[in-house]
């Protein structure tokens, strides 16, 4: 069976309809997801609005971007000591 990727704006949908209507059950068939995933989604997503989402996405693809400037940053002053270190 073909799994369905949910966007971070569909999920933040379905949370907010299954508040409003308090049936978690009928919208979790209806969705064809599984309880675990809607709950997970529940746990990770509960009380977001879609824009919040959207600034957690950017903010953790800016922190990665600005964990591997800092790998590389390392790296080169590693380099550079030992390239230091020698004697000519």
């Amino acid at each position: 069976m073909k799994r369905k990727r949910y966007t971070e704006e569909q999920i933040v949908r379905i949370l907010k309809e299954a508040e409003t209507q308090g049936n978690a059950a009928n919208i979790i068939r209806r969705e064809n997801i599984a309880q675990s995933t809607f709950y997970k989604w529940k746990q990770k997503y509960s009380g977001m609005a879609v824009s919040d989402v959207r600034k957690m996405k950017q903010l953790a693809e800016e922190n990665r971007r600005l964990k591997t400037i800092i790998a590389n940053q390392a790296l080169d002053i590693e380099m550079l000591k030992e390239v230091n270190s020698k004697k000519w």
